[in-house]
């Protein structure tokens, strides 16, 4: 199967498995997992469900002390400082695990940011896709000696994706700024992020996959207003949910089952949902009416190789120069 092969095959689970169910007589037993934004939403249900299959887990933190309360009753868990915004923290991170010489065998880029108002981090950078995107990118390649051959990389995405492609001609919204427009190109990249990786990391046989977790409520969605949640038929005037969210244990489903399933261990480079590959959709698939699929553009391996090599330049980092 290539890297553009999006179609389903089958996995027995759904879009109301949950997290646990996946996992059923999966052993993580003397695992070491990295869970970017791990205490918070459907990333601490994904920490929870990994430390319940036998994993130890690292969850890299902007607030550490927050991680810390949040994580307090799991155990085999340790917490670090990360900022993702900032790349002296990601390198600063980095180096600090490095220097354990431990060794990796799940990557989940799981934090981020969704809809802000405009938000410049860095060299001025735009914050979503400086988040989302350049801080997990240069931290996984900072992160690279330590991953172990066979390991699996997940970058959550998001049907948000179906929002817009890399805008190559204002990559930094420096015009007309637009934080649905900056949220759909942010997790178009992260999709794009996981079909070069896993080319790139092949000799190694380690497999990179997006997937895009569902609607889920969870403070991903804390710079909306109420009306704007209204607007988008979320809720109505009374705050009564009329969609049909899943719940964070569902939510976090399918980031475990492409980090660990045996039924992927033959693919890779592809987006995820509901716990099964997703099907391609039409390039005009409106994101008001299509719940599910991937746009092409997402996994068209030229957009991931352009991708990576702006990435490298952005960032100056790059594990497979």
């Amino acid at each position: 199967m290539t890297a553009t092969a999006q179609h389903k095959i089958g996995t027995g689970f759904g879009a109301t498995s949950t997290a646990a169910e996946v996992l059923a007589g999966i052993d993580l037993t003397g695992k070491l997992a990295l869970v970017t934004g791990g205490y918070s939403g459907i990333g601490l249900e994904t920490t929870r469900a990994l430390v319940d299959a036998g994993a130890r887990v690292i969850v890299p933190a902007r607030r550490p002390d927050n991680a810390r309360g949040a994580l307090s009753e799991l155990t085999n868990v340790e917490v670090d400082e990360l900022d993702l915004g900032d790349l002296a923290s990601v390198a600063a991170f980095a180096d600090r695990f490095l220097a354990t010489g431990r060794s990796l065998d799940l990557v989940i880029n799981n934090a981020g940011v969704m809809a802000c108002p405009e938000t410049r981090v860095g060299p001025g950078w735009e914050a979503q896709f400086a988040t989302n995107h350049l801080g997990h990118f240069a931290l996984v390649n900072r992160l690279w000696p330590a991953v172990a051959d066979g390991a699996r990389v997940v970058a959550l995405s998001s049907r948000g994706h179906f929002f817009s492609p890399v805008r190559w001609d204002d990559l930094q919204f420096e015009h007309d700024y637009d934080k649905w427009l900056a949220y759909g190109q942010a997790k178009t990249a992260n999709v794009l992020f996981a079909v070069q990786l896993d080319k790139l990391a092949a000799a190694r046989n380690v497999r990179a996959f997006a997937v895009h977790p569902g609607g889920i409520w969870t403070p991903l969605q804390r710079h909306l207003s109420q009306q704007e949640k209204i607007d988008r038929g979320w809720i109505d005037a009374d705050g009564n949910q009329l969609v049909q969210f899943k719940t964070p244990e569902q939510g976090a489903a399918t980031t475990v089952f492409a980090a660990t399933s045996p039924q992927l261990a033959e693919l890779g480079g592809v987006y995820l949902e509901d716990c099964d590959v997703a099907e391609g959709v039409a390039a005009d698939a409106d994101p008001a009416t299509t719940w599910s699929g991937v746009k092409a553009y997402a996994t068209d391996p030229e957009q991931a190789s352009r991708l990576w090599d702006l990435s490298v330049e952005l960032t100056g980092v790059n594990a497979f120069a």
